[in-house]
């Protein structure tokens, strides 16, 4: 190579390098940094003097550590001080740490982010590559009430038991309340395998690790994972990370929302990220008002979930939003429980005794409710549905007596014929995981009791 060449081959590289270094220091930010200086650790926060006229509660802080840069949250903002809850376990840092504001967190989710698996932070954590960042940020706030459209098309998730009692819109925002160990998270996956999406984004927020990876390469699967992007915070996450884990996923689905995807929005569980509210206010002095839960917790529920629904007019895309609430104690009158109820447009109930009998998925029918069903029933669907809450109602109250030997057949004949045909619909409401999709429950049920009392008509006969 020729002197010539080599100068030639040089110059565009220190072009290029005097490009970055201008675009650089092409804004004040990046010649000032705005910082303090630590003057208390404790176990869950730390306190910065120095930012209190230039930090807004929930800006990001970085500090170097010996572990490489860590970073927090502000919480709290007072005349001397910032009170700041870490993003990791740990705060690793000493008083007089210098520590310097990065401005609010964002998220810019890209198309490519389907088929991932990234923390609250929305960093890969799946041992990928890095992820696509997209051009604009997330909002992070719903829209006005006037502008959102109206939820009125009805789908069909595939799970019999919720598509006949308890259908579903698209945007509606359904709850699952249940217990611990009565199939919660399975129901969920059956409902993320859904045909009528486009997009999936589940939020698994302080679940244990071991269940993440088998979750989401068994139970979700590999097919349905290539239209899922999971985010990710476990049981052995900062609180930060817990509660960051949900908002994160909504900014992902308002993301895909908004380019024309039908989403369905998976929150497990909303009940450990308000645990997580509960653990960061307390440690920033607010007060309890119920079972330890201070006020900023209800107001944070409804911020959150009132992101989820349809688009704005003219906007195809919707958010379908299924929010499991894990019930303390099996008490459904709790307050995290009875707050998120309120919230939502239908709740499904997932009893105990059910799951006992060894019924799946363990929903009770009596106790779930849609409050959008009236736009998804027919008129002869929704006589139907009443029909079979009746028969239901009658089989299970007359439970106690049946078991006595209380009951006669012919005595009543509503009651002769809940006994002889409630078996046979629980027995057409069981699924699981690896059965096929139903396209048309109604019928399905139809034909399994026309199957199972054809024998009893012809003995009869």
């Amino acid at each position: 190579m020729t002197t010539n060449s080599a100068q030639a081959a040089v110059e565009p590289n220190r072009l290029l390098g005097l490009e970055q270094a201008m675009a650089r220091f092409a804004t004040p930010d990046a010649l000032v940094r705005v910082g303090g200086r630590v003057v208390e650790v404790s176990a869950t926060h730390y306190r910065v003097r120095g930012l209190s006229r230039k930090a807004c509660i929930g800006d990001v802080v970085e500090h170097d550590g010996p572990k490489g840069r860590r970073a927090g949250e502000i919480v709290r903002v007072t005349p001397d001080d910032v009170l700041v809850s870490p993003f990791e376990t740990t705060a690793d840092l000493a008083i007089d740490t210098p520590v310097f504001n990065c401005g609010p967190l964002s998220v810019r989710p890209d198309s490519s982010w389907r088929g991932r698996v990234v923390n609250a932070l929305g960093r890969p954590i799946d041992g990928g590559p890095p992820l696509a960042q997209g051009e604009r940020h997330a909002s992070g706030h719903a829209a006005n009430a006037m502008t959102r459209q109206r939820v009125d098309a009805p789908f069909k998730t595939g799970v019999r038991v919720i598509d006949i009692f308890t259908p579903l819109c698209f945007g509606q925002r359904m709850g699952v309340f249940a217990g611990s160990g009565v199939g919660k998270s399975t129901l969920l996956a059956m409902l993320a395998a859904a045909d009528a999406f486009d997009t999936a984004v589940v939020s698994l927020v302080g679940e244990r690790g071991r269940e993440v990876r088998e979750f989401l390469e068994d139970t979700v699967g590999p097919k349905n994972m290539a239209k899922t992007v999971a985010v990710v915070s476990t049981s052995d996450e900062s609180a930060m990370m817990r509660r960051r884990a949900p908002a994160t996923a909504m900014s992902v689905a308002e993301y895909f929302r908004d380019r024309g995807d039908r989403v369905l929005l998976i929150v497990d569980s909303v009940t450990r990220f308000a645990h997580a509210l509960r653990e960061v206010a307390t440690s920033a002095g607010e007060p309890p008002i119920a079972r330890g839960y201070p006020a900023s917790v209800f107001t944070e529920l409804p911020k959150l979930l009132e992101r989820a629904g349809p688009g704005t007019a003219g906007e195809t895309g919707s958010i379908t939003a299924i929010i499991s609430v894990l019930v303390d104690g099996d008490d459904h009158n709790d307050p995290i429980a009875d707050s998120v109820r309120g919230i939502l447009d239908g709740h499904v109930v997932l009893d105990r005794s059910i799951a006992e009998q060894g019924r799946f998925p363990a929903v009770n029918p009596l106790a779930s409710i849609s409050r959008l069903s009236g736009r998804a029933w027919t008129d002869d669907e929704k006589t139907l549905v009443t029909r079979l809450k009746a028969m239901i109602s009658r089989f299970e109250e007359t439970r106690d007596i049946r078991l006595l030997g209380a009951y006669s057949a012919g005595a009543d004949i509503d009651l002769d014929v809940a006994v002889r045909q409630v078996p046979l619909i629980y027995e057409a409401l069981g699924q699981s995981p690896a059965d096929p999709r139903t396209r048309d429950p109604f019928g399905d049920l139809a034909r399994h009791l026309k199957a199972r009392e054809a024998p009893h008509g012809q003995q009869a006969a």
